[in-house]
């Protein structure tokens, strides 16, 4: 391994040549490989007690969506406790972070050598680079020197690519104060906005430069994209981050109490107020206000609430007197309300002061290449959860996710592996070793043709469900809604509140959702 003019130049290459972060460290990894020979190389970056592959060589696809917890792998503990780099004998009983992650390799990594460089810069631990080969004494005879040298331009490398971020993030929101650069700058815990595909990598920009203005965000997406996760990251990313985010269901608020939810009331402004109770507004005072389900706002709300985002004012149910509040409103939908407004079911003055800058989620589908990594991620937490000492995606899993459509998008990758793991785990009745296959996915099946994979429960459904696959899924579900209100009011004699009650739901929601669907509620409905 040597040094030379040529290679430096190639490392001072990639950091000016207007390269994203994520090329910007694959050109890394590439200079470091023909320099020291190895099977895989990982760079982590160091974020609290956790650390997170930038990027990777040699590996499973899954393994950049994983999140390392250093307390749970003494191999990365020794690594960042150390002031230079670490050779783990060939022989070392610590078990390695990477087992069944290998790629091309199945189960735990046979006898091999491992190296852990710590990064720094200006004396402060940012990220971590490893080496695997399993040659078991590949690295024995590498200088320290060159090893130092290695360390100072990764670690240099990392510490740029931190502060490209945080530049571009500090050009799109330059009125705001701009906390100092640290390694946590990368992502904030509970906020990290998983995704490397294009489409993604579109959206967190343009989420940089929305989350710094004070306009109100209208997130449209289907269901299960996440919308709730960009709204939090929205209100962390905003100069609001230091108060509250108010969370609403609209789609769970009942009728008759919609307002006092809002605006909150005094001591018996209506039966059952018995004390005096602030609305969720006032609560979000100098924050927040992230409203789910938006479209669900019967049109009687409505009103209300755009004359509370025009004013900034909230008077209390029973109360004379007018409050000032200041609130961002987020909102969130997965319907197309310039429809509902077309329609009628939604006030168009509402829907311009919501929409002030839309936010398209887009649907897991589209997101090529970012199902192995939120799949890597889901794994390591069904992991901890479970306490398995390991969990891996097999390459035929991981194959079969990426060619399958997931209608229910994020949301059903996470339930389906959560599902997997502790089929997986209580058929190998092991904690040491878990691998989740295709088999234990059982509501995973590949549709006619083998081309994409479909929901089981799509496949047993009968013909006339099979005949709607065409339509929209608004128009599917909508449909499945009225048929099961119909059906369940037949049962019931036409007996509404017994309809609410045998579909588990507030008797005003029901009735409220039936005019919507076209349901007539005072006409009794009876089986013929």
């Amino acid at each position: 391994m040597k040094l030379t003019t040529e290679t430096l130049l190639e490392f001072a290459t990639a950091q000016v040549t207007g390269l994203s972060n994520t090329d910007r460290f694959a050109q890394l990894l590439n200079t470091l490989t023909k320099l020291i020979e190895c099977d895989a190389i990982v760079l982590l970056a160091l974020q609290g007690e956790v650390l997170k592959p930038l990027a990777q060589k040699g590996l499973s696809q899954d393994t950049l969506g994983r999140r390392f917890n250093i307390q749970a792998h003494p191999r990365f503990s020794a690594i960042v406790e150390a002031s230079g780099p670490v050779r783990f004998a060939a022989q070392c009983p610590l078990p390695d972070p990477y087992d069944g992650l290998l790629a091309g390799h199945k189960g735990n990594l046979p006898i091999h050598a491992c190296m852990g460089i710590p990064l720094f810069f200006a004396g402060q631990l940012i990220g971590v680079l490893t080496f695997d080969s399993l040659s078991p004494m590949a690295f024995e005879s590498l200088p320290e020197q060159q090893l130092q040298s290695i360390a100072a331009i990764a670690a240099s490398t990392l510490k740029i690519a931190l502060m490209l971020e945080e530049l571009e993030f500090k050009n799109a929101r330059t009125h705001l104060l701009v906390a100092e650069l640290n390694h946590e700058a990368l992502a904030r815990e509970g906020s990290e906005i998983l995704g490397e595909s294009d489409v993604m990598r579109r959206l967190k920009k343009e989420l940089n430069i929305v989350a710094a203005s004070p306009f109100s965000v209208l997130i449209l997406g289907e269901t299960g994209v996440g919308k709730e996760l960009i709204a939090k990251h929205l209100h962390l990313q905003s100069s609001r981050a230091n108060k509250p985010l108010i969370y609403v269901n609209c789609a769970a608020l009942p009728e008759n109490l919609i307002e006092s939810e809002l605006f909150g009331h005094v001591k018996g402004a209506f039966t059952r107020a018995d004390k005096d109770r602030a609305g969720k507004f006032l609560l979000a005072d100098g924050g927040t206000l992230f409203l789910d389900e938006i479209g669900e706002l019967p049109v009687a709300a409505q009103s209300k609430l755009l004359r509370a985002l025009q004013s900034n004012e909230i008077q209390p149910v029973g109360k004379d007197a007018i409050q000032h509040v200041d609130v961002r409103v987020i909102a969130a939908t997965n319907r197309h309300l310039a429809d509902e407004v077309a329609a009628g079911n939604f006030r168009a003055d509402l829907y311009h002061r919501l929409s002030v800058y839309p936010v398209q989620i887009p649907p897991l589908r589209k997101r090529h290449g970012d199902v192995a990594l939120l799949a890597g991620y889901f794994t390591e937490q069904s992991r901890r959860k479970l306490g398995l000492q390991q969990l891996n995606l097999s390459s035929t899993t991981i194959a079969h996710f990426e060619q399958y459509h997931w209608p229910g998008n994020v949301r059903e990758l996470e339930h389906v592996l959560s599902r997997a793991a502790l089929k997986a785990s209580y058929e190998q009745q092991s904690n040491a070793i878990v691998t989740i296959e295709p088999k234990h996915c059982g509501d995973l099946s590949i549709a006619p043709g083998g081309a994409e994979l479909q929901s089981a429960e799509v496949s047993r459904a009968n013909a006339e469900a099979l005949s709607l696959r065409q339509q929209d899924i608004k128009q599917q579900t909508e449909n499945f809604q009225r048929k099961l209100i119909e059906g369940t009011l037949i049962q019931c004699n036409g007996n509404w509140a017994a309809t609410a009650r045998q579909l588990n739901t507030d008797r005003s929601n029901l009735v409220r959702m039936a005019r919507r669907l076209g349901i007539e509620v005072h006409k009794q409905i009876v089986s013929h």
